[in-house]
């Protein structure tokens, strides 16, 4: 079983930046890869980024949201099991609650989520 515990949601202004943490425990926490949703009201649940980790340094590779290309930024702490999201130049679409997700092995975990909101 693992556990991920998110932090670093607020209210902001359109044009900040937030950082988002996830961290990961549980017994044998082996992370094959972590990852941030969001979801606003009355939309799905959809992808913002994801980091695919490697064993190999240097070798995690990461995939972003098209509409966050260029603004966001995920990133991993290995020793502490702890994903990052860095958000800047916000928007007011990027309002929702953002959901960490970690997988492991075939399994898939999600934080409770913490909610982001940006005002004009």
């Amino acid at each position: 079983q693992v556990q991920l515990v998110e932090s670093g949601g607020g209210l902001v202004q359109a044009g900040d930046s937030l950082r988002l943490s996830c961290a990961a425990s549980g017994s044998a926490v082996r992370l094959a890869a972590m990852g941030w949703y969001r979801q606003a009201p009355g939309k799905q649940r959809e992808l913002v980024a994801v980091i695919t980790i490697s064993t190999i340094i240097g070798g995690d590779y990461t995939n972003y949201a098209d509409s966050v290309k260029g603004r966001f930024t995920i990133s991993r702490d290995n020793a502490r099991n702890t994903a990052y999201l860095q958000m800047n130049s916000l928007r007011p679409e990027d309002t929702a609650v953002y959901y960490c997700h970690a997988r492991v092995g075939l399994s898939g975990y999600w934080g409770q989520g913490t909610q982001v909101t940006v005002s004009q």
